[in-house]
């Protein structure tokens, strides 16, 4: 018997959400939480936007691709309360989503490269990483497709 799957259990029997998920979740709406971060700051606050997002339209674009990821955060919510029942249907589309919101960000990732006349920072070399291991890992995480796969409608209750 292979017990190496346990700790994925919560106390319902459920499987629960992947640590990597919410990871690959806060990447894709970077934008809005420099955009929280910055209202955090009284003195400056489209200084730290700026430092981040030196084009106003690249923080426009990562806020609208972000808000995709926050959708899918509050589809992690509804699964984690198993309902509303309707939400079942686009919770099986979530990786097929991730895959769309990565490509999307690799779109604004070349953008910004356009804006910045293709010029390498560590930024673009890390968001470009990033976007690798995240497809990756929605390609080969047993974790994830578990996870994607065990809210099964109930028969009885």
């Amino acid at each position: 018997m292979n017990f190496a799957y346990i700790n994925w259990i919560d106390d319902k029997g459920h499987v629960k959400p992947p640590l990597m998920l919410y990871l690959i979740l806060a990447f894709i709406a970077r934008g809005w939480c420099v955009l929280v971060a910055s209202l955090t700051q009284a003195a400056d606050r489209a200084g730290l936007v700026a430092l981040i997002y030196p084009q106003k339209s690249d923080f426009l674009l990562a806020l609208i691709a972000g808000f995709g990821a926050v959708i899918l955060y509050f589809l992690i919510i509804a699964e984690r309360k198993r309902s509303p029942s309707w939400a079942r249907v686009l919770f099986k589309q979530m990786a097929f989503c991730l895959i769309l919101l990565l490509l999307l960000d690799a779109g604004l990732l070349l953008q910004r490269l356009v804006h910045s006349h293709f010029l390498y920072t560590w930024s673009f070399g890390l968001d470009a990483l990033l976007l690798f291991w995240s497809l990756i890992y929605i390609a080969k995480s047993k974790h994830l497709k578990l996870y994607l796969n065990d809210w099964q409608k109930e028969t009885s209750q």
